[in-house]
């Protein structure tokens, strides 16, 4: 089968094996996925046997041998840790969800990452009704996602992105306030999620309320952080920083991509598509990721 494979940084096709579902696994016939960032990093020095490709939707065309999960003919949306950019994926049938029938399989391919990251953030959040929440690094996938959730979870949530048209939209689905730098916000904040890294976090930091958590989900900048004690003691009296991973969970994604079907299907969350083209333009595709040319999910389609 035709997949695509780490090359020179980016990727080209390659002719692989089909790969051989094991008794809990599903083989899906791949109609869509979507390309993350995080895995435009991993693509400048991959791990070996590594092939990318987290968030595919698409169509099982064979049944996992222990009777659990879909039947032949139903479409799904399924986050594999790997090797999901090629005609077929292997995926445990506890790392699916079933797409309604007016769900495409583009929309559904923007869920799985993205999604997962800004539900369990929010869980991590704990209750956010009435509480002043900072956004930074909002212009992605993950950043619409959060807007949504917490706009409609009560929270008054200021977002923090470069461009002003996705500011707009930002503000459209629910953000209070919108700021075009750490700078610019104005605090004392409750709660900060924080994924840009570098220079601003020490700046949001700062912003917290006395006792103010800020939750640490991601490094854009891909620059590192400096702390200093002393300079900290002009912000909050106290804060707590945690790390964290969408990946720290107890439970199969199963349950969480199900719940972010269900949300989409009733219009609650809307993905948002920023580029849509053929899988044969994946490495231009990641180029403009790369060059932050493109506002909201980027999704390559294989038919």
């Amino acid at each position: 089968m035709k997949a695509l494979v780490p090359a020179h940084g980016t990727v080209e096709f390659a002719e692989v094996p089909q790969p051989e579902p094991r008794p809990g696994e599903v083989l899906v016939k791949v109609d869509a996925f979507s390309v993350n960032r995080g895995e435009t990093f991993l693509l400048e020095d991959p791990p070996p046997h590594w092939r990318p490709g987290k968030d595919v939707a698409g169509l099982v065309v064979q049944a996992a041998a222990d009777g659990t999960g879909p039947a032949v003919g139903q479409r799904v949306v399924a986050h594999p840790p790997g090797a999901g950019w090629a005609e077929y994926a292997a995926v445990r049938t506890d790392a699916l969800a079933v797409l309604p029938e007016r769900l495409a399989a583009p929309t559904a391919a923007a869920l799985p990452l993205a999604g997962l990251t800004a539900l369990r953030l929010l869980r991590a959040a704990g209750p956010v009704t009435g509480r002043r929440l900072l956004l930074t690094g909002a212009s992605g996938g993950v950043g619409h996602y959060v807007t949504e959730l917490a706009a409609a979870a009560g929270a008054q949530l200021t977002v923090v992105t470069a461009n002003a048209e996705r500011g707009s939209r930002l503000r459209e689905l629910g953000a209070a306030e919108v700021v075009h730098e750490v700078a610019g916000a104005r605090g004392p904040y409750d709660l900060v999620l924080e994924s840009t890294g570098g220079a601003e976090l020490p700046r949001a930091l700062a912003l917290l309320a006395p006792r103010g958590r800020l939750l640490w989900f991601g490094q854009a900048s891909r620059e590192p952080v400096r702390l200093d004690f002393f300079a900290l003691l002009n912000g909050p009296v106290s804060a707590t920083v945690r790390h964290f991973s969408y990946a720290d969970v107890d439970h199969p994604d199963g349950d969480d991509l199900r719940t972010l079907v269900r949300l989409t299907e009733q219009g609650r969350l809307r993905p948002e598509l920023g580029l849509v083209d053929d899988w044969r333009h994946t490495a231009e595709a990641i180029a403009a990721l790369r060059g932050r040319r493109v506002r909201g999910n980027t999704v390559l389609t294989l038919n």
